[in-house]
């Protein structure tokens, strides 16, 4: 049962608000002055409950009045059904696995309310809703409004929809710029001059991308279920020439975590510094996906995840063992919100995506191939090598093979109607901006026409699908550095996002730029530069001369791939050589290989070579590159790659630099549904997978979690396997809900660090 709140019988004239339990403020006007005092009032009272947060499911409650009131005759509320099932149908709301009224702004919900008696001449009811620490009316966060029979749009109006004898029909809405949150509901009774006031129950308002008056509207319905909906997805990495897909557990409608993403913006620094004008702000989705591009990395604000790049993770748990946002955003409350170890972008996009979902503002996951990192806003990312084809880590610049960003579709007042739409959203912490690791939003449309002056840091998110890539030789023995060469197609291939309604890929490059190339492409780059007016002189280091060299390459490179590659298997590579003139040629070649991860950071020297190749007249050669399992086993990432490059010299001519990522493939990991599935029923899944090494593989976990399929996720510890041995384990789901789910898991082991599988599971009712 519910506790108790008391509505005393008061003097004419007064009023009375509940300050606790048994305590009461009230009020009295005398003459144009109020009068205010606190009373305690354990006697004469009648008896009224108070809804907390968690309502039933059946969403009503039966007042009773146990103690009455001297005077029979004063009206008090008996019972109230908040009609939740039609209420959270009819928003759209009825996916979230918890008990509270959860609406979306905009919309008007409905409810019965039942009086000890009819109202009379001269009664009347009344409502305030209210949020945050400090309500007022003048932040919005505060709304007084009476029971009407009309409507008001743009404000909190409630309107008496129908009455039979002492049950009235209520419907109240709420404006469609509201900051979205947790409300308090409050009745307001005013009857012979004892005015009261309690609180009716709280109720959660979200974004209403249904709504044209929301600023998230979104017209297309298959748009709205997937970038609203659905709770499952894909994630695009890999790199330019091996694009792969991730599946990835959204789970925003998952039990608690509405209520961890709303402490996301309560444990925000913004709210910390100024809670009043925080909350005020949340109405606004460009507000609230700037927070949240902050609060989703730790780097500022002891926000949900923590990140790692540095191919270690003890102490916590490798980025690529994630299968979704569910567990990261439970962990992170469990542990009295210290961030998560460890994530990368993919994991800062997917729980991102979760939130901004989560809270109705339409949003998807883009994968950005070629990604700069510039850091000194000149629209160039420095490349460095030594003459023997080793990668250097100089400079602050980078190209990562693939960086995972959000998107948010949501209106720009602050721009103007030609930059509505898609929002870029990153929280990934690469550059402070303000003062803090937060990024975005900036228009799509913005980006691809070259308006870097805009807001929020268009820069650097133009930078990491336009900068041209600078290669440079730097020679530490003589302390000079040589412009190689310019690129100004590499950055920003394949920009890559999940369809709507199946699991392919859908390419948005050309929402983000013109096509390659093309002179639309090269104008709004100037744009750009000149908007900026960067130094773009050379890259930074400490080099004493600076070298350019003009002449146009005699040959060229290129590395083919010969074979599979597979970890635990050989990589076979070719270097393709070619002379480009009627000359002989004598080429110098300096050749290594490092373990790498995604964004570039070295792990280790695998593989080196040095050969001289002579090249007659426009001839083409291959020379073979052998990378044994033996060279690479210790060393290699779950992300899988290796990073070969060539510097290749012919006589006294400029160095070419040929260079190629390759990416090994994991053996496959298989699921397999063994039953029909149906809603409540438990089902058997079979995992297969089989060791291809020629050593056991140890220390083998199975984690598996799905939306609607499993509460939570499943943990298998699996027995070590035999060299060439398969394992097939079982396992059970309990479907909660019916249409199409998916089931992600991840393999781990001490040889294979990372194996990803997904499987669809379609249930019946």
């Amino acid at each position: 049962m519910s506790a108790v709140t008391k509505a005393i019988a008061l003097p004419q004239g007064e009023e009375a608000v509940q300050e606790g339990l048994e305590t009461y403020q009230i009020t009295r006007k005398v003459g144009g002055t109020a009068q205010t005092r606190s009373q305690q009032h354990p006697g004469h009272c009648v008896l009224l409950a108070e809804l907390v947060p968690h309502l039933s499911s059946t969403s009503s409650l039966r007042l009773p009045c146990q103690h009455q009131a001297s005077g029979s005759g004063y009206l008090k509320p008996q019972n109230i059904d908040w009609q939740m099932s039609a209420n959270r149908q009819a928003h759209s709301t009825d996916n979230y696995n918890s008990q509270e009224l959860i609406l979306r702004r905009g919309q008007p919900f409905s409810f019965s309310l039942t009086l000890n008696r009819v109202l009379r001449s001269g009664e009347s009811l009344g409502f305030i809703a209210s949020t945050g620490p400090s309500p007022s009316e003048s932040a919005k966060t505060r709304a007084v409004f009476s029971l009407s029979s009309g409507t008001s749009g743009g404000s909190w109006y409630a309107q008496l929809v129908s009455q039979r004898e002492n049950t009235l029909n209520i419907s109240i809405s709420s404006p469609a710029n509201a900051p979205i949150g947790w409300y308090t509901l409050n009745l307001q009774v005013f009857t012979q001059g004892n005015n009261f006031t309690l609180k009716l129950g709280m109720l959660i308002l979200l974004f209403n991308p249904w709504s044209q008056a929301d600023s998230v509207f979104m017209n297309s319905q298959a748009e709205r279920r997937e970038y609203v909906l659905e709770d499952s997805g894909a994630i695009f990495v890999g790199s330019t020439n091996r694009i792969s897909m991730i599946g990835w557990n959204f789970g925003q409608f998952e039990g608690d975590i509405l209520n961890i993403c709303l402490a996301i913006l309560d444990s925000s620094l913004n709210f910390r510094r100024d809670p009043a004008h925080d909350v005020a702000r949340r109405g606004d989705p460009k507000y609230v996906g700037r927070v949240l591009s902050a609060m989703v990395n730790s780097n500022d604000d002891n926000g949900v995840i923590a990140g790692n790049w540095s191919g270690s993770y003890t102490g916590g748990r490798d980025p690529r063992n994630w299968n979704g946002s569910v567990e990261i955003l439970k962990e992170w409350k469990k542990s009295g919100f210290r961030p998560v170890r460890f994530g990368q972008c993919w994991v800062f996009a997917g729980t991102l995506n979760t939130v901004l979902r989560c809270f109705g503002i339409p949003a998807r996951v883009i994968t950005n191939f070629n990604s700069a990192h510039d850091t000194d806003r000149n629209l160039s990312v420095d490349v460095f090598y030594d003459p023997m084809g080793n990668p250097l880590d100089k400079g602050s610049d980078s190209v990562w093979n693939f960086h995972v960003w959000n998107e948010g579709w949501f209106v720009r007042n602050d721009l103007g109607p030609s930059y509505n739409g898609w929002q870029v959203l990153d929280a990934t912490p690469q550059e402070r901006s303000q003062g803090v690791f937060q990024c975005g939003p900036a228009s799509v449309a913005a980006v691809r026409e070259g308006d870097v002056n805009l807001d929020f840091d268009m820069p650097f998110i133009f930078a990491e699908v336009n900068a041209d890539r600078i290669t440079w030789i730097y020679d530490a023995r003589r302390n000079t550095q040589k412009q190689n060469s310019s690129d100004t197609n590499t950055i920003g291939r394949y920009i890559s996002t999940k369809a709507v309604g199946s699991y392919s890929r859908m390419d948005v490059t050309e929402k983000y730029k013109y096509p390659e190339g093309s002179s639309q492409e090269r104008q709004v780059f100037d744009k750009a530069v000149g908007k900026l007016k960067p130094n773009r002189t050379f890259g930074p280091t400490s080099a004493t001369e600076v070298e350019r060299d003009e002449r146009e390459p005699s040959i060229s490179g290129v590395f083919k791939v010969n074979g599979i590659l597979a970890v635990g298997k050989e990589v076979n590579l070719a270097l393709t050589l070619k002379n480009l003139t009627r000359d002989m040629k004598t080429v110098t070649v300096n050749m290594t290989a490092w373990t790498i991860v995604y964004n570039g950071t070295l792990v280790h020297e695998v593989w080196k070579d040095s050969v001289t190749i002579s090249l007659d007249p426009e001839e083409e050669v291959q020379h073979p590159v052998k990378i044994t399992y033996a060279q690479y086993e210790k060393y290699l990432k779950a992300d899988n790659m290796i990073r070969t490059t060539a510097v290749c010299r012919a006589s006294d001519e400029a160095e070419v630099v040929v260079e190629r990522d390759v990416i090994l493939d994991n053996p496959t990991l298989t699921l397999k549904l063994m039953d029909q599935a149906r809603m409540r029923k438990p089902v058997n899944v079979q995992m297969i997978f089989s060791n291809p090494l020629d050593e056991p593989v140890k220390n083998c976990v199975l984690m598996v979690e799905g939306s609607g399929l499993l509460l939570g996720s499943l943990k298998i510890d699996v027995p070590t396997l035999r060299p060439k041995e398969q394992s097939r384990v079982r396992f059970e789901i309990m479907p909660t809900r019916s249409g199409t789910k998916q089931l992600v898991a991840d393999f781990s082991c001490d040889k294979f660090p990372a194996i990803k599988a997904m499987l669809s599971v379609d249930v019946a009712v």
